[in-house]
């Protein structure tokens, strides 16, 4: 079954997303970002290219030749998903085929809709039976 993880207080979405896919990427973990929006993907994939938690972040769009060979993938559809261990969702919504990936990635923020979005995804995950981790990044910053 699908490990899922929340991490919440969040300053900001994608920032955190790049803390959390350096740490995956760091202990030998694949990654899918599940990034729906097409302006969400361009601002990840920047931010992948000089992100401050890692030196270097191999990525590329899912449909690119490379990623086969390539551990960080952003994905817009999750249609055909090529790793399966640990997915970051950046959606508001729970993703699609989830349950098909090892870890599920949650990140919330202190703005009030995206928290609601947040506890409304919590509850979905819940009631289909998932057992869910709450990590504070507020804590682990200081830590």
């Amino acid at each position: 079954m699908t490990e899922i993880r929340f991490f919440h207080n969040a300053a900001d979405k994608l920032s955190a997303a790049c803390r959390i896919i350096a740490t995956a990427y760091r202990k030998g973990r694949s990654v899918t970002v599940y990034a729906p929006a097409p302006e969400i993907a361009a601002r990840i994939d920047a931010l992948l290219w000089d992100s401050p938690y890692h030196p270097f972040l191999p990525h590329v769009a899912a449909n690119s030749p490379l990623a086969g060979e390539t551990p960080v993938l952003i994905d817009p559809t999750l249609d055909a998903p090529l790793h399966l261990d640990v997915l970051v969702s950046l959606a508001d919504a729970p993703p699609p085929g989830f349950e098909r990936f090892a870890q599920l990635i949650e990140i919330v923020t202190h703005d009030p809709a995206d928290a609601q979005a947040a506890r409304t995804r919590w509850r979905q995950y819940a009631r289909q039976g998932y057992k869910i981790e709450s990590n504070d990044l507020v804590q682990s910053e200081t830590a």
